[in-house]
């Protein structure tokens, strides 16, 4: 098939116009009308992830955050600047997913929903037709404060979790926004959440919750790893036939020191 048929296929499912005002998904970098050799599926584009895709025979890059986040003024050997001309020199057509998959019905939230067993979902912020900004959902069975930060370190895969202390009750109500989801907080209390979780809550943030509501930092990366079994399903639905590689490379910039 053609890169245009797989890109179409993406964006039935996460249509361009969900994406924030701030955002910029969609097509990055080469052309759509090739016959797609294979999709190489990431987090983050870096240097590496574009040798990986010229390694493995992918003429075609998914990723979840846009390699082209703000308007480039030249093409160097800078970061950005070469990892597009590598791309360009190697056919590879780069493509990302970002907010619009975020704020699609079925989409990072929901994964991460179900991840963690939520049920009865919705979305936070609702927009329209069953997509919106988080999600919120309950426990069939309401879990200790301590037991689900435990069970979120470990599906998560996270060198350490912030909250910001004990609230004193069990955690039945959940609401979730994978990446940098702080500004639901207060859609959070509002629909009677329990605990809210996402990948960043910067430190003036946590003031003003005790009691109210858990609030639970995982890290960005760590927030949105699934993201890339989410693009992997919908490709392999629509295209069974479509080579399709979840990267092997680490994207996440931060390190943790444990001693």
């Amino acid at each position: 098939m053609k890169i245009r048929e797989i890109i179409d296929a993406l964006e039935r499912f996460a249509p361009l116009p969900l994406q924030d005002d701030y955002d910029n998904s969609g097509l990055q970098v080469g052309t759509t009308g090739t016959e797609a050799s294979g999709a190489l599926l990431c987090l983050d584009v870096t240097r590496r992830v574009v040798d990986e895709a010229i390694e493995s025979g992918c003429n075609l890059i998914v990723s979840h955050h846009p390699l082209l986040f703000r308007p480039l003024q030249r093409l160097t050997d800078d970061n950005v600047g070469s990892i597009v001309m590598d791309a360009v020199k190697a056919d590879i057509t780069i493509y990302a997913c970002h907010t619009n998959l975020d704020n699609a019905a079925h989409g990072v939230n929901t994964k991460i929903a179900g991840i963690l067993g939520l049920t009865k979902t919705r979305p936070l912020d609702m927009h329209q037709d069953g997509n919106g900004a988080g999600l919120i959902g309950v426990f069939e069975q309401p879990l200790d404060e301590d037991k689900l930060l435990a069970q979120i370190k470990e599906k998560f895969d996270a060198a350490c979790i912030r909250h910001n202390g004990n609230i004193g009750r069990k955690i039945r109500t959940m609401a979730i926004c994978g990446g940098s989801g702080a500004f639901l907080i207060d859609k959070a209390v509002e629909q009677g959440a329990d605990a809210f979780m996402t990948g960043e809550i910067s430190y003036h943030r946590f003031f003003g919750y005790n009691g109210k509501i858990k609030l639970i930092e995982t890290g960005h990366f760590e927030s949105e790893q699934f993201t890339v079994d989410l693009i992997a399903e919908i490709l392999n639905d629509e295209f069974p036939e479509l080579r399709t590689i979840k990267t092997g490379v680490k994207t996440n910039p931060i390190n943790y020191y444990i001693e």
